[in-house]
This record gives C-alpha cells, sequence and structure tokens, in this order.
C-alpha cells in the first residue's frame, strides 16, 4: 500500500503566504521561504503553492521564488496559478517545480489539461477543484476565479462531473477544494469525499477542514484519500507535522515518518 501523504498548502499572494477562511478575509502569514524550509525540516511529505489571483489577474505565477524554494527543501512541491501554456508549465518546472496545477485555467480551456499532460507526463499535471456545497439545491458546483472576490462564479460543471472530465483528459491527481470546509477546522467533507472517490481513479488529495489529528485520520480511512492537505492548522502550529505522523502511525495509518 502506499503511504498517505501530508500536505501544507501555502497560498501566496504578492510574494507572501496568506491564509483565508472559505476564501475570503486573507491575513497574512509570512515569507514563502522560511515556512516551506520549516515544514521540510518537519517532515511533509510534499508542499503546495497556490498564487491565488494570478489567474483572476490575468497573470503567471511569479517564478522567482519557486526558484528560491527549490533551493531550500528536498521533497516535492507543486506550483499553481494561472498556468495556461506548455510554456508556462516549462517555465516552472524549469525552476525547480515537481508538479504543475491548473484549476481555472482548465475550466476555461479543459484541452489544456492533455496538452500538459501529453507533454510533460500524467505525473506531472494536477487539476485543482473549488467545490462548493449549494444548500439551495442539494448539488456540489464547480467554482471559478476563487481568489478574487468580485469576480468568484459558478461554472455549470457539478463536481463529480468535472472530476471525471479531467480524469479523461489527463489529470494525474486531483485536489479536492473544499470550500464550505476552508479555514474551518471542523474536518474534512467526508461525505463530499466519498462521493468523489466513487468517480475518482487517480490519487485524490483532500482540501479544507483540518482542526484537529483525528481529522486527517478520518479522511484516509473514512474516504480513503491519497492525501490531505491543510493550511491554517501548520501555519498556525495547531499541529506540528511530525506529532501528527506519528499519531496516524499509531492509528494504523500507512504514512512516511
Amino acid at each position: 500500500m502506499l503511504a498517505k501523504r501530508i500536505v501544507p498548502c501555502l497560498d501566496v499572494r504578492d510574494g507572501q503566504v496568506v491564509k483565508g477562511v472559505q476564501f475570503r478575509n486573507h491575513e497574512i502569514i509570512g515569507d514563502i521561504v522560511p515556512l516551506a524550509k520549516r515544514y521540510a525540516e518537519e517532515g511533509a511529505d510534499e508542499l503546495v503553492f497556490y498564487d491565488i489571483t494570478a489567474s483572476s489577474d490575468g497573470r503567471v505565477v511569479d517564478k522567482s521564488w519557486v526558484a528560491r524554494v527549490a533551493e531550500v527543501i528536498d521533497i516535492p512541491f507543486c506550483v499553481a496559478g494561472g498556468i495556461k501554456s506548455v510554456e508556462d508549465a516549462s517555465r516552472i518546472l524549469q525552476f525547480g517545480a515537481d508538479k504543475v496545477s491548473i484549476n481555472s485555467p482548465a475550466l476555461a480551456n479543459p484541452a489544456l489539461i492533455t496538452e500538459l499532460a501529453d507533454k510533460f507526463g500524467v505525473q506531472c499535471i494536477v487539476v485543482g477543484i473549488d467545490s462548493y456545497f449549494d444548500a439551495e439545491t442539494g448539488k456540489y458546483q464547480v467554482y471559478q476565479f476563487t481568489g478574487d472576490e468580485s469576480r468568484t462564479k459558478a461554472t455549470q460543471w457539478e463536481t463529480c462531473d468535472w472530476v471525471q472530465e479531467v480524469q479523461k483528459r489527463g489529470a494525474g491527481e486531483i485536489v479536492l477544494n473544499m470550500m464550505n470546509q476552508d479555514g474551518v477546522r471542523n474536518g474534512y467533507d467526508l461525505k463530499q469525499l466519498n462521493m468523489v472517490r466513487e468517480v475518482c481513479h487517480v490519487p485524490l488529495i483532500a482540501s479544507g477542514g483540518a482542526g484537529e489529528m483525528v481529522h486527517f485520520a478520518d479522511a484516509y480511512q473514512k474516504a480513503n484519500v491519497d492525501g490531505a492537505l491543510a493550511a491554517s492548522v501548520f501555519h498556525k502550529q495547531i499541529i506540528n507535522i511530525g506529532k501528527l505522523k506519528q499519531y496516524l502511525k499509531e492509528q494504523n495509518v500507512e504514512i512516511r515518518l
């Protein structure tokens, strides 16, 4: 059995790491490179960096900090933010990233997923999906441009349909960002994860809701995700990654110590 992954997420805006609640009201957490180094030293399995306003601003992630991160960590990392072409992705990978992740650009141009997978291999291509539960309709809907409050909008895609579509087009991994749970630390949405897991045949990373160590164990054991992504609990040092791994091992979760 493959070891489950613990993935700290660093949302980047204007060159600094920020964190919001339900994708709103972002506060500055600190500088990118020291945080990345800390998480690598604590035992993170990989890191994800989202330049959260790149797509809505119509620009590509700033590559200067990608190179600096690559110099100080020895674990895989994934970068997302406004990647709209093979050229954009190529530059980020050349600067040292191991994977690229696309979200809003994939919704605007689904063929991009296939172009990137054909060029770099599916193992390099992650698709991020921002999924919102609409209580009125009872449906999980995919949202776009979530880094900019003024431009955030629902798409025509329901979450499970889009999960299936991106896999057909060559996504090698899916990060499911559960918007209702983001930053509130009440646990991952296990119902949604199980629903997505049924149609997701590539590695699935849960994102949104981690507040306690048991939430990670639940995601692995009750929803069979391959990795759990979290931000605020690590940024605010509520949970230490080394201690979390020890706890998970005690819960019989296959984990890399």
